[in-house]
């Protein structure tokens, strides 16, 4: 019983130093759940994932355009058409560093189409540092694809 454990044990601390090694090569971070670049798709690849259902469960690859400047509590994909994906993260359990702008990242959890409030997207604005003047503008919600992460990896 004690050597199972042990054995077991073992092999995860292995499991754990490999994975660590991985991410140093490719100068990757890791953020929340354990996930792995494996099957990602394109973030154009949302538009499709969300045809026949409001949610859908899936792992996505692109460019950050923004992130939160406040705290790191959102971010935002560069979709092929100029369009974005806003990102949040699953109950808040982890930021993005506020400097990621430019890398490419790698999320997995759930696409959802949604109508984002006029409240949220001036606090979006407000987050992401736009002008009182810019907030103002804001009057209608906005229907919008996002993603909610349970991990992201960004490379």
């Amino acid at each position: 019983m004690k050597a199972s454990i042990l054995y077991t044990l073992i092999l995860r601390i292995f499991y754990f130093l490999v994975k660590q090694i991985r991410l140093k090569r490719s100068n990757a971070q890791e953020f929340c759940g354990k996930i792995t670049e494996d099957g990602a798709l394109p973030v154009d690849s949302i538009t499709s994932l969300l045809q026949n259902s409001d949610e859908q469960v899936g792992k996505l690859k692109g460019e950050i355009s923004a992130v939160c400047q406040k705290k790191g509590c959102w971010m935002e994909l560069t979709k092929q058409d100029g369009s974005l994906v806003r990102v949040t993260f699953k109950d808040y359990g982890f930021f993005m560093p506020k400097d990621a702008s430019g890398k490419t990242a790698i999320v997995e959890g759930i696409a959802k189409r949604e109508i984002t409030s006029v409240a949220d997207l001036k606090e979006y604005a407000k987050d992401n540092g736009d002008s009182q003047q810019t907030i103002d503008t804001i009057k209608t919600p906005l229907e919008e694809l996002v993603f909610e992460a349970k991990g992201v990896i960004i490379q």
